[in-house]
């Protein structure tokens, strides 16, 4: 009787664990599944069919290998290998009323604004700074420092600003000081 009460206990430990809802992660790959599954033709009618026939089974593989796998490297590596968004474009809406095109690269950004001109907006992970590009003229922004801080250029002057409210109104008055000296 013990143990069977013991396989019992262990069954159910790890139920709770695994069935805690507690999963940290994007799906990544069951969700490209279940993406290619509704849009695989242009008939929803065959893409249902298809679904009920080969859902279970690729559905389920997909779910095990996201939970065991990719949702675990997620966790540990903060990066899911399969939801790399890199060399998607989107319309953003700017502050001026137009619609920009930001598509992923690889290390940052590209913005092409309604008349053509393209910016890069760069990340450098060796000394984790953000650049601007433009026109051929690679420009550092910020880069953050290992005591929390960031550095960034601020009217040609470089300058160190704390990560909280203080910091950001400091950035501000820094950046807009010379326009309120000059009125």
């Amino acid at each position: 009787m013990k143990k069977i009460s013991l396989k019992v206990a262990t069954c159910l430990l790890a139920g709770c664990f695994l069935l805690s809802s507690c999963y940290v992660g994007k799906f990544a790959l069951f969700n490209k599944y279940a993406k290619w599954q509704t849009t695989m033709t242009s008939n929803k009618f065959v893409n249902a069919i298809v679904g009920f026939i080969i859902g279970p089974f690729v559905g389920g593989i997909c779910t095990l290998v996201d939970i065991l796998v990719l949702n675990t490297i997620e966790f540990w590596n903060g990066t899911n290998p399969l939801a790399s968004n890199v060399g998607t474009t989107k319309q953003v809406m700017g502050q001026d009323g137009r619609y920009y095109a930001v598509t992923t690269l690889k290390n940052g950004y590209e913005v092409k604004a309604p008349t053509g001109e393209i910016t890069n907006f760069i990340h450098n992970a060796e000394n984790n700074s953000w650049s601007v590009e433009q026109n051929g003229v690679v420009k550092e922004m910020f880069r953050f420092n290992a005591d929390g801080t960031i550095q960034a250029n601020v009217n040609g002057e470089t300058k160190n600003f704390a990560l909280n409210e203080a910091g950001v109104y400091e950035a501000r008055m820094a950046a807009c000081g010379s326009f309120f000296a000059m009125n």
